[in-house]
Parts: C-alpha cells; structure tokens; sequence
C-alpha cells in the first residue's frame, strides 16, 4: 500500500464508528439509474471516484438506466443493506418521476437509507432579448397583462424545466403557454430564435448564448445565488419568495443500512465534497457541492418530493413516461 493510501486509511479509520472498522473489506457496488454520458453520470463518477479513494475501496459504477431512473432505483431497494450496495439518485428519480409513471414497486421515502446530499443544480430563468421584462417583477407583470400568451420552452413533458415553470406559473399566479421540446438542446435553439419567450434551463446550456447576448438572463431558481454567475439574484430575491428548484443527487442505501457504516460513508463524502477539487468538477457541470448529514438528506428529500407532489397535481399531469 502507498503512503497515500495508508494516510487516509489512518485518517478515516479516526472518524470511524467502531463497530464499522471492519468495512468496506471490498469493492462497493453504486447504481447510478442512468445512461453513461449524462450530466448525473459524470457528477457521479466524479464524485464515487473521490470516495473510492477516501474509504480505501473500489466504488464500481453500475449504470443502470431506463423507466425515468425506477429500474435503477428497485435493484438497490432490493439489494442486501450490508453496505456494499449503493444508489446515486437525483431528484429527478427520487422527487419528480414517482408522481407522474406510477411505475416504481417501492417507496422512495420509505426503501432507502439517506447518507449524504451530495450536490445541487438550479436552473436559470432566461428570456429572448426581445422581451421587454429586464427583471422577474417585470416578467410576473408582463404574464399577468397577457394570459396564455407568453410561451415558455422546457426539455419535455414532466422535466425539472418544464415543472420548475409550472412552479413559477403557480406561485406568480400566472397562466403561460408550456412549449414541450425532446430535451435541452432543441429548447435553447428555439429560445434564442425568438419562437418562444423564455425558458428554465441549465445553467451550461445558456450561458454562452447569455454571454453573446442571444439571451437575458434574470434569475436563477436556487435558494442561494450561484458562484458562476454571482450577478443573478435568485428568483425568491427577485419577487417570489420561498421559490426555490434545483436538481439535486444524493447517495443512499436500501433501507436498513446499519447506522456505523451510514456514518463512516457519511463522514468520508464531506471530505470529499469539501475539497476545492470538487468543488471545481461540479462548477463545470453548473452545480455546487452540498454535504451535511444523513437526516439533512431526508428532511431535503421529502420537502422536494411534497413540492413537487402539489405542483404536478395541480397541474394535473398524470401518466407521463419520464
């Protein structure tokens, strides 16, 4: 073993609970519940490569996409809790996609044991230059005078794009015309040709065609402003108070995780999370790391899941394939 690896062995095994110091013996297995490629997988990969090197184990990536993250998702709720078995999920899987297919045999509050919140991704509020609106009061005001007529682009049907609109439309009392596209690319063309308004996008998408001009930036949907573009207040600064949408991911285990190993992982992903090299990855994909506890997680979780829960009924949006 090299010095490396025998420092942070050293290092973690004084964080350790004690009834954990016999694991990881082996290489864990994660479950990432998508396609190689995607923005998850990369943050993913990322992410596990870090902790692979924190705990002194493999952590192997399993993409296993496929039913809007669900089959993914059900191999670790099936999977044993010795803590060889993990899930990298995002919002998407865990908050959005269970209230709109009705397809998951499991409870994605009640199958698995939160470990950390590993990161989070807002959206940006961006609008056609020739929208007169400059600021969100403006755009809630401009939708007000004008009922269904302001169009908005989103990444398809049940999308964190096309909900993070419906959850704007909700709170700001207007009606807005939704314009479904098939994914992010082809809804940022058409924003910037002027076919639609404005669109809720993430943040890599849009900020080359914001620095060119093409678009107007007014807003980014997080609770907090974003290190990239620290400028842009947030939505709940600009007018809409508590608005808050981000895609988020988390690790977890199937329910029962034993508390000592939940501990020790969650210990060694804030490390991890709180290195600047981290924190440089994840800028790249527009996002930010989080950390905390295990219980934060949950509390995070279900306050998502519920939000989401009350704008898809709302907007009752039933039977979509995510």
């Amino acid at each position: 073993m090299s010095l490396h690896r025998v420092a942070l062995a050293v290092a973690l095994l004084a964080v350790t609970p004690a009834g954990a110091q016999g694991w990881p013996e082996r290489a864990l297995r994660a479950v990432v519940p998508f396609p190689p490629g995607g923005a998850a997988d990369i943050v993913a990969r990322q992410f596990l490569g870090r902790l692979a090197e924190t705990i002194g184990q493999p952590v192997v990536v399993d993409n296993r996409g496929g039913a809007g993250g669900a089959i993914g998702a059900e191999n670790i709720a099936r999977a044993p809790a010795d803590g060889y078995h993990l899930l990298f999920a995002s919002s998407s899987v865990l908050s959005i996609n269970p209230h709109l297919s009705g397809r998951a045999s499991f409870d994605v509050l009640k199958s698995f044991t939160p470990v950390v919140l590993v990161g989070h991704a807002p959206n940006v509020l961006v609008v056609h230059p020739s929208v007169p609106a400059k600021d969100v009061r403006a755009l809630v005001a401009l939708a007000r005078s004008r009922p269904d007529a302001l169009a908005y682009a989103s990444n398809g049907v049940g999308t964190l794009s096309h909900l993070t609109g419906e959850l704007f439309a909700q709170r700001a009392g207007v009606r807005m015309l939704h314009v479904p596209y098939k994914g992010a690319a082809p809804a940022v063309v058409d924003t910037v040709a002027g076919n639609v308004a404005l669109l809720f996008a993430a943040y890599p998408s849009v900020s080359g065609q914001v620095r060119a001009g093409r678009l107007r930036a007014l807003a980014v949907t997080s609770a907090t402003r974003i290190a990239a573009a620290p400028e842009l207040p947030t939505v709940a600064e600009a007018g809409l108070p508590g608005f808050e949408s981000s895609q988020w991911w988390g690790l977890y285990g199937p329910a029962g995780l034993p508390g000592t190993v939940v501990e020790t992982l969650n210990v060694a992903a804030n490390r991890v999370l709180g290195t600047e090299d981290m924190r440089r990855s994840l800028a790249l994909e527009g996002a930010a790391p989080s950390g905390g506890t295990a219980a934060a997680l949950a509390a995070h979780h279900r306050a998502d899941f519920e939000q989401w829960g009350r704008v898809i009924a709302r907007a009752r949006l039933t039977g979509v394939t995510p």
